[in-house]
């Protein structure tokens, strides 16, 4: 149980006495392996196939088009096609983050409207 220490007053408890210090390493490369998780799924993920970047290139209409094409020939999808689709797209503009130039953010939002419209989704 908890005793109090002599010296300071203060209680120990279990925890703190067998509490190990962490060793102290050199910096490897898990650390930017970390970061890059979603580069990682989006390599090895065995998800829906999409036309190669799609996302960097296309237009709104074509970005919509393109991924309901994808999402309905999937057999490889957890949820519908409107959801694997619009996760598809969700995933992206997040991965790019700040980095992602408004130009490029303003037609990916535009495509969010475009396949809501293309799956008959109230706006």
């Amino acid at each position: 149980m908890a005793t109090a220490s002599k010296t300071t007053g203060k209680r120990n408890t279990t925890r703190q006495k067998h509490a190990r210090a962490k060793p102290k390493t050199a910096k490897t490369t898990k650390t930017s392996d970390s970061k890059r998780w979603s580069h990682h799924v989006m390599e090895t993920s065995d998800a829906m196939d999409i036309q190669t970047d799609i996302f960097k290139e296309g237009t709104a209409q074509e970005i919509a088009d393109s991924l309901k094409k994808s999402s309905t020939r999937s057999n490889r999808r957890k949820g519908t096609p409107f959801q694997s689709a619009m996760s598809m797209l969700n995933f992206y503009i997040n991965r790019a983050g700040r980095n992602l130039p408004k130009s490029r953010r303003t037609i990916l939002d535009n495509a969010k409207k475009r396949l809501r419209e293309a799956f008959g989704r109230k706006p």
